[in-house]
């Protein structure tokens, strides 16, 4: 009997570690998700060891499963929102657009065709509130439709949408339409802040988002430790490095005496396996599916960006940017006839440089400004030396 109990109690904690890990890859699922019906079945366990450990509220109903994720910082902007297909990140009219799709969507009925839905944000881009900002939108130009149809695909991606018929390639070609169901429990779950946007009366970006997210200040020991040990768990499950130098005095006193709890009680529930160095700790993923950014990747641009963070990691001060580009095309030449053609066209290092670049400010390994980049410590894990032999030949 205690061996059969012992199985049965390791299934469950790998069933509710799956269901944890599901809800951190997509804080939003569907019924239809292959992880939903392990999430009902653990949701009194994950909900409290959420509340207690990071604040952060889990909706579960028949339909749809929610993780009401607040970030422990609004600085970081190197996770933005993606085009489905193509990767790009989202510019400011993408955003703009998405706000004004959601409303029409919220407004509207429950099914919707894309040059409806086009008809509605256009009318709200007309509002002067918008238009005084600098946006224009009126689907007269080719990129405009491209961005409206960027924007429905994510968020189909997300489920608030779910095609019926059509497409959005024949929108785009103004040859055709699509029709979509929309998804009302998705839509009301989408929405992750501690109060309404329409209750924010602040008109500057950096004051509006600094309220949007504010939470309750802790009135007493035991709620300011609590806040501190919300705002730690959240950076561990949601950074790939948190620095020590980066938190603030209470955090680093807090962390010193409570690490050792705070990361078995993380590894217990989703398997991350902490990395404790000088600097600061990573909670590695060895399973690698719980991040949108992976190094290695295949491809020239994994390649190159793996060989840039060989090179950075090898210079303690900043390094300048044009130094990188000519790094890049001595790599593109070296490495010929392994990456695509096009990477030995003249400015084609330019591009590399970006992208490698973008993926490692993701990952907390380097910062950068316009004129040089500069390695952070976490980057010394890609620090090359030569081999050495011991002992007789």
């Amino acid at each position: 009997m205690s061996a059969l109990e012992d199985a049965l109690a390791s299934s469950r904690d790998d069933e509710r570690r799956r269901a944890a890990r599901a809800l951190l890859k997509r804080p939003l699922l569907r019924a239809s998700d292959e992880a939903f019906g392990l999430v009902r079945r653990y949701a009194p366990e994950l909900r409290e060891w959420f509340d207690r450990n990071t604040g952060w509220r889990l909706h579960v109903d028949s339909e749809v499963a929610r993780l009401v994720k607040q970030p422990a910082t609004t600085g970081d902007a190197t996770h933005p929102a993606r085009d489905v297909r193509s990767k790009q990140p989202f510019g400011r009219r993408r955003y703009v657009l998405t706000c004004l799709a959601l409303g029409a969507l919220e407004r509207g009925d429950a099914q919707i065709t894309l040059g409806r839905l086009a008809e509605q944000v256009v009318i709200g881009a007309a509002d002067p509130a918008i238009t005084e900002a600098g946006m224009k939108f009126s689907l007269a130009a080719r990129d405009e439709r491209s961005d409206l149809v960027a924007v429905v695909r994510l968020l189909l991606e997300l489920g608030v949408l779910n095609r019926v018929a059509g497409n959005e390639d024949a929108f785009l070609a103004d040859t055709g339409d699509a029709l979509y169901d929309v998804e009302r429990r998705v839509l009301a779950a989408l929405l992750a802040t501690p109060r309404g946007p329409s209750t924010v009366a602040h008109e500057e970006f950096e004051q509006r988002l600094a309220e949007l997210t504010a939470e309750i200040p802790p009135t007493t020991d035991d709620l300011r430790n609590q806040h501190i040990r919300h705002r730690l768990t959240r950076r561990l499950l949601d950074e790939p490095v948190v620095y020590y130098e980066e938190l603030t005095e209470d955090e680093r006193t807090y962390l010193s005496g409570q690490r050792g709890a705070i990361v078995a009680r993380i590894n217990e529930l989703t398997g991350l396996v902490a990395e404790v160095r000088a600097e600061g700790i990573a909670m590695v993923d060895e399973a690698d599916d719980l991040t949108d950014v992976r190094m290695p990747e295949s491809g020239t641009e994994g390649h190159a960006t793996l060989l840039l963070a060989e090179y950075l990691a090898q210079h303690a001060e900043p390094v300048p940017i044009v130094e990188l580009h000519a790094e890049l095309r001595r790599l593109a030449a070296e490495h010929k006839g392994y990456w695509r053609r096009s990477a030995q066209e003249h400015g084609a290092e330019v591009e590399l440089t970006d992208t490698a670049l973008t993926k490692l400010t993701a990952l907390r390994l380097i910062t950068r400004t316009p004129e040089a980049v500069s390695a952070l410590p976490a980057l010394a894990r890609y620090t090359v030396t030569e081999p050495s032999i011991e002992g007789r030949r």
